[in-house]
């Protein structure tokens, strides 16, 4: 065969292939992300803290590398999660009005249609001058990633237990009752699984305010209420806080606390005794009760165990003159908790408030809580004062709680001053 003609073959045969190959490597295009809102719905009145989420999809397979941003206030800011996601939206102090709410994912290359929601924010109106009273709940029970440590829903059922009995029995405004819980996630098995709703989502009893239980959260609840309560001479607030807390069980003793503040843990960082004091720092009212139900907690308290003060230069600054500052167990001591009925010293404490049991029961020695049997002591009402001493007794004579009489719950009593001049009866919420 001519040379010529054998060459030429040869070509053709190397350069079909290539030029195939190149017709079969040709690039990828990549399919845009999708993201959709699940919640509020269009047009919906929103108020205080809005638990906004949705899902997102990449049809390319790679939900893992989503990223899912909302546009607020002329800016985008990045939402939590990507498959399912969630942002917390805080209107206090915004005007009332309609609000257009941007929401896009990025799939890494490319971003999906913008989906647009709007909103009529529509704040609450101060109540009127005979209802000011603010309750605030904060519980943050399940951030572990251990099952063991997790505190399942019992904190969050205790919190809408009280909530109820402070609207029907004490007369707080719906619309001043706060419940920070968690992230904003009800979760599957008692809170041991997966997210499936927000608790804004949920059927309620009563129109109240729920948001998660995170730093900026509860730094914008305290300050709001704050702002609200400094208008008026007679206001009143409770604060009940639940958690886990911060120490050391190896050390049986006092718990590595001796030299160190009680903290609790929120939903996303700890918060510190010192710093819930400044928090507070510019509160006027001067009826204010506040519960702390953790392990080490007792410093909220400035006390360490047994009614002895912690060192000067580890006071809190919680307690003040008007204020009543409980903690579910001392400095250096564990707390109990049931993941369905919430911690156990708040349940002895709202049991005694809510029955009347805790009508006339007196601090005893160390503050161990004593029974009488004076009339004058008793008057068909029971302060929180009362409902602590009750604790501190049934904890100690009980048979049922034995197990768990090493709590040693502390208070400092400055209501309505400190000293011995005080309210005998104590603070009555409510009234």
């Amino acid at each position: 065969m001519d040379k010529k003609i054998i060459t030429i073959f040869l070509v053709i045969v190397i350069a079909i292939p290539l030029v195939t190959g190149c017709i079969e490597n040709k690039e990828k295009i990549n399919i845009i992300p999708i993201v959709e809102i699940i919640y509020p719905v269009n047009g919906a009145t929103v108020s205080k803290i809005v638990s906004m989420h949705g899902i997102a999809t990449d049809p390319d397979g790679n939900d893992d590398l989503l990223e899912v941003e909302i546009f607020i206030n002329d800016k985008w800011l990045p939402a939590n999660g990507n498959s399912i996601w969630k942002y917390e939206w805080n209107v206090y102090g915004l005007e009332d009005g309609l609000y257009t709410i941007k929401i896009r994912a990025y799939d890494g290359v490319d971003y999906s249609k913008i989906k647009e929601i709007k909103l009529f924010i529509e704040n609450p109106v101060i109540v009127d001058t005979d209802a000011h009273k603010w309750a605030i709940f904060v519980a943050s029970s399940n951030f572990p990633e251990d099952d063991e440590e997790k505190l399942g829903n019992g904190a969050l059922n205790l919190a809408e237990k009280m909530t109820e009995f402070f609207i029907e029995k004490l007369g707080y405004s719906t619309k001043n009752i706060i419940i920070l819980f968690d992230d904003g996630w009800i979760r599957e098995n008692n809170g041991y699984g997966e997210p499936i709703e927000t608790l804004q989502e949920r059927t309620h009893k009563y129109d109240i305010t729920y948001a998660g239980a995170t730093i900026n959260n509860f730094e914008a609840t305290i300050n709001h209420v704050i702002n609200e309560a400094n208008e008026f001479s007679d206001s009143e607030i409770f604060l009940w806080i639940a958690s886990h807390g911060w120490g050391d069980d190896s050390q049986k003793i006092n718990g590595g606390k001796i030299l160190q503040s009680s903290a609790i843990y929120l939903w996303d960082e700890m918060l510190y005794d010192v710093e819930l004091g400044k928090l507070l720092s510019s509160l006027r009212s001067q009826k204010v009760c506040i519960i702390v139900d953790a392990c080490y907690s007792g410093g909220f308290a400035d006390k360490t165990i047994y009614n002895i003060p912690t060192f000067l230069l580890k006071h809190s600054g919680v307690p003040r003159s008007g204020r009543v500052i409980i903690t579910g167990a001392s400095k250096f001591r564990v707390g109990w908790a049931s993941t369905t009925k919430g911690p156990l010293f708040t349940q002895l404490w709202f049991e005694g408030l809510e029955s009347g049991k805790a009508d006339g029961y007196r601090p005893g020695f160390l503050n161990s809580g004593r029974q009488t049997l004076l009339n004058i002591y008793k008057d068909q009402k029971v302060s929180v004062e009362e409902a602590f001493y009750y604790t501190r007794y049934q904890l100690k004579t009980n048979e049922m709680y034995l197990d768990f009489n090493s709590m040693e719950p502390q208070i400092n009593d400055q209501y309505p001053t400190n000293g011995y001049f005080r309210n005998n009866k104590g603070l009555l919420l409510g009234e």
